[in-house]
């Protein structure tokens, strides 16, 4: 089991939904980044997803673009983002992370290098959002058998026709996209969140988290409540983006994760 699985059955065990966040690696510097990495767990964040800048980001809203450009103008890199997650783990074991972005990073550096070296960081799982379930050979089957879970998302628009094969070698959870385009576009409504949510689960048994569109406690608790968690991301980087101190972003994160716990 990886520290996700694990996760996900202490918060069955304790009748809890997650409270999932997004982060930019090295956004606005790796200094402030790195502090408000080692902050989410105690402000009730669940599992970390932590973003790798890059410089073509084709899913993202404008508000997690300037956040990888941010971060590459500060100097981050792959390398520096796995360091990053070395240091983290040094004072928090148990958290989950769970590395999000494209694939050309990742190709660039080797896959067989990149997957020791972020087991070895301390990573536990990937959301590569531009490799297909086609294309599993290239990352997915590699990951899984390094011991990291490969997380799929499902949007929309993936019909009953194309949900099998979303969900094929998925595991640890199910990324539901709630609204269809880029991040920070829309807010998330749960009456449409919970046929969607539904019809997923009669296909897998894993924990379904929703993200993309909640910016508010009140939505995390709303969102939460039709699924087994939500991720909030834009929200908390346009704080960030703001130059917010990190005690400022700390305490929002507080609040989304308890409307988040609510759920």
């Amino acid at each position: 089991m990886t520290r996700i699985d694990i996760t996900f059955a202490k918060l069955r065990a304790e009748g809890r939904k997650a409270f999932v966040t997004y982060i930019m690696a090295g956004d606005p510097n790796p200094e402030a980044s790195l502090a408000v990495m080692k902050g989410l767990p105690g402000a009730g964040v669940d599992i970390i997803e932590l973003g790798m800048p890059f410089t073509d980001p084709m899913a993202d809203g404008q508000t997690i673009q300037r956040a990888g450009q941010r971060a590459l103008d500060a100097g981050q890199t792959l390398q520096k983002t796995l360091d990053m997650v070395t240091e983290f783990r040094k004072t928090d074991t148990t958290t989950p992370i769970v590395l999000m972005g494209y694939y050309n990073p990742i190709y660039s550096r080797g896959v067989d290098r990149f997957l020791i070296d972020a087991k070895a960081a301390g990573i536990d799982g990937l959301i590569v959002v531009d490799l297909p379930p086609e294309e599993d050979a290239e990352l997915c089957l590699p990951a899984q058998a390094a011991g990291l879970n490969f997380i799929r998302l499902a949007t929309p628009t993936t019909d009953d026709q194309r949900l099998p094969k979303v969900l094929q070698n998925t595991s640890g959870f199910v990324y539901y996209v709630s609204i269809t385009g880029i991040t920070g576009a829309a807010a998330a409504q749960a009456a449409d969140v919970a046929p969607e949510v539904a019809r997923i689960k009669a296909k897998t048994d894993l924990p379904i988290i929703v993200g993309f569109g909640i910016t508010t406690p009140e939505a995390a608790q709303s969102i939460a409540s039709v699924a087994d968690g939500c991720v909030v991301g834009s929200a908390i980087v346009k704080l960030i983006g703001e130059g917010r101190p990190v005690a400022e972003v700390l305490a929002h994160v507080a609040d989304l994760a308890a409307g988040a716990h609510r759920g």
